[in-house]
């Protein structure tokens, strides 16, 4: 894919707590305040950060821990030149709330770790796997 400007991005899941979060954190390490950048949760209930997501941001020196998960009536502006979904189900809703926006939408289907089980060490290898595919996917795309 084209490398077109972005000036506004937006990283949608399913609860706001574990990968756009990550997604909106990592965008916001490479391109500091060059790209608006901001996530939100298609679901009712908001979960609280994930403390893997945590973790797993601080392991590569990010911090993630004043995140607070909102929904895309929470947003101050809601317009944006891509809106990045890391579900399908957060596709659907995304087009839906969006129809007649002049907004590009992409799916990255995202796998979501926070269903992992087994020891700490096995979660947070799932967390790990899924914050660097999502580095490389934001660096090679945009």
């Amino acid at each position: 894919m084209s490398k077109e400007k972005i000036e506004s991005l937006l990283f949608v899941c399913n609860y706001n707590s574990v990968r756009s979060p990550i997604a909106e954190c990592l965008a916001k390490d490479i391109f500091g305040d060059r790209v608006f950048i901001d996530s939100i949760g298609i679901q009712e209930e908001l979960l609280e950060i994930n403390p893997f997501a945590i973790s797993v941001m601080e392991e590569a020196g990010l911090i993630l821990l004043n995140h607070k998960p909102k929904h895309f009536e929470d947003l101050n502006d809601t317009s944006f030149d891509l809106i990045i979904c890391l579900s399908a189900e957060a596709e659907e809703k995304m087009k839906s709330l969006t129809r007649g926006y002049d907004i590009k939408i992409e799916l990255w289907e995202t796998d979501d770790p926070s269903g992992v089980k087994g020891n700490r060490e096995n979660i947070m290898s799932a967390f790990r796997k899924m914050r660097d595919e999502l580095k490389t996917r934001i660096e090679e795309r945009l």
